[in-house]
């Protein structure tokens, strides 16, 4: 058969696989799966796995499953399984089926007693904290349970009469019975069922013991006839138990392959879902899609375009090693995307009034919508003679090789005219309040007329007349790696992460529809938002400090 051409360790082991005729029994059909937790939302760190795993269903022509796996009914729920689906709909790939863990309550279960009767299990009455104390360390094996030698019958009715909810929450457990001088502590005798009397969300009561992830997980991706399971470098040292597991339960070959990868790394970025739940839960931030969190939902209500997610991860590649990616490259890849598909507009954060002295009427000015992409147009923007520009882009005392705009010198409009500043209104506190300004009219932009004063500069503006009032949300990472980097979380946490700014906006911004982002003309990219007013949101700044 013709292989496609791998481009990293794991297709080469698919290929492999392939070329030695391991898949032929299933038709050379390869079977991947996404298997989240539905305890949170789904955040940045998951793209990377999300990328591999389809990257494969499309080279190879396979199957892609998303499963929950929902064996923790203490901390689940619907909530969770929706933003899930939400979440990688909108990052455009398409799963061959949904299911979930608990779809095979019956059948795990009924593997467990399998289990016992072949003595690979027993129920030990040991607590948690006496199992972890017996098991050993790295250098020391572990000491066997009192309780392992109990023959295959006694553990089947005590394992049965768990089942019925004879015995509370952690006075006993289902434990595989492997070897407790293991040099890989996973695989002595690691517990693969618990007693818990929790409701859950999709079987409600039915059960009160439930299947450990080290049990469910390969039970499910071989049940479902994945070939290759594809996970985390955390859940190396997993592997043989994975393999223990589904032979054990009787699987005949081709068994599902464990294959490891280096997980997603950022800067600056907080990519565990028991934190940002207490991120949530503390109301740090407005949700799970506050627009400074890293969950999938947050980066969408950012702005953020899935297809920079793709291209980022892309770049980041597939390796085995661990590695931390600067944020910047991250913000490099938003930024091409949007710089190459965001409209251009002008807002002003910090507005100042200037007022053109000699300029009566009013005229509609032509801008282009994006200067890369021509056939988009052009949209009209109205001109009064009376326009705020930023506080930032006037100086009464100029730095040195300053380019702005100063008492008795000349700037220009962006798309406008240029004017000079003649003199210069101060409020009672001594501060600039308006620039009182002269235009000339032979310098329109694109009029290409002759003229013969020059100006350094372009500065933004918004019509003072026309304008509308906006909030300025921007951004700051949630953490502050640079000056913390080895410290507990909460003193990692910038509190200042969220700035808000009153400024103005040209009216188009309003106008348009929510969600809108664009170029927000020397100050950043910005998506429109309507839910509590006016308000554009920083989606990423227009400095890139990453180095292509």
């Amino acid at each position: 058969m013709q292989l496609p051409e791998a481009t990293n360790f794991i297709e080469q082991i698919i290929n492999e696989e392939l070329s030695q005729g391991k898949f032929e029994s299933v038709n050379n059909q390869i079977q991947v799966r996404f298997p989240p937790e539905p305890n949170g939302y789904l955040h940045i760190g998951h793209v990377k796995a999300l990328c591999i795993n389809f990257a494969v269903k499309e080279k190879y022509n396979g199957k892609l499953n998303l499963r929950m796996d929902d064996t923790n009914p203490a901390k689940e729920d619907y909530e969770y399984v929706n933003s899930i689906v939400d979440a990688i709909k909108w990052l455009g790939f398409e799963y061959d089926k949904l299911l979930f863990a608990s779809d095979y309550y019956d059948e795990l279960y009924e593997i467990a007693e399998k289990f016992i009767k072949e003595g690979n299990a027993y129920v030990c009455d040991l607590s948690a904290e006496e199992i972890t104390a017996t098991r050993g360390t790295l250098t020391e094996a572990g000491t066997e349970s009192p309780y392992r030698n109990r023959t295959p019958a006694e553990n089947l009715i005590l394992f049965r009469d768990m089942k019925a909810g004879k015995y509370p929450d952690g006075s006993k457990v289902l434990r595989a019975k492997i070897d407790m001088a293991s040099p890989n502590i996973n695989m002595r005798d690691p517990v693969i069922y618990r007693i818990a009397h929790v409701e859950h969300y999709r079987t409600g009561n039915k059960w009160c013991i439930y299947p450990m992830y080290d049990y469910a997980h390969p039970l499910s991706d071989a049940i479902e006839g994945i070939t290759h399971s594809l996970c985390s470098l955390e859940f190396e040292n997993h592997r043989p138990l994975y393999d223990w597991v589904v032979e054990k339960a009787g699987f005949k070959a081709p068994r599902p392959r464990q294959i490891e990868f280096a997980r997603l790394n950022i800067t600056n970025m907080l990519m565990s879902k028991r934190y940002l739940k207490k991120l949530v839960d503390e109301k740090f931030v407005r949700g799970w899609d506050d627009p400074r969190m890293p969950t999938l939902a947050g980066l969408k209500n950012r702005g953020v375009p899935p297809e920079a997610l793709k291209k980022f991860c892309a770049d980041v590649g597939v390796a085995k090693g661990y590695s931390v990616v600067n944020q910047a490259q991250l913000d490099s890849c938003i930024r091409d995307n949007l710089n190459e598909n965001a409209e251009r507009a002008m807002a002003v954060l910090n507005p100042l009034k200037l007022t053109i002295t000699n300029y009566e009427g009013e005229e509609l000015l032509t801008f282009e919508k994006n200067p890369l992409k021509s056939e988009e147009g052009t949209r009209q923007i109205a001109f009064s003679g009376e326009v705020y520009i930023d506080k930032n882009d006037f100086a009464l005392v100029p730095p040195p090789k300053y380019k702005r705009l100063t008492k008795g010198s000349t700037v220009r409009l962006k798309g406008a005219y240029i004017v000079r500043c003649d003199d210069v209104k101060l409020d009672e506190n001594g501060e600039v309040c308006e620039l009182l300004c002269t235009y000339f009219p032979e310098s329109k932009s694109g009029a290409n007329l002759p003229c013969e004063v020059k100006a350094k500069g372009v500065v933004q503006w918004v019509d003072a007349k026309y304008g509308v009032d906006a909030e300025f949300r921007k951004y700051s990472p949630l953490l502050k790696d640079e000056e913390y980097p080895d410290q507990d979380y909460a003193e990692r946490l910038n509190k200042d992460s969220e700035k808000i700014i009153y400024g103005k906006a040209e009216p188009y911004l309003f106008e348009c529809e929510e969600g809108t982002p664009f170029q927000l003309m020397r100050e950043g990219y910005y998506k429109t938002r309507k839910d509590e007013g006016f308000i554009l949101s920083e989606i990423v700044s227009l400095k890139d400090s990453f180095n292509k």
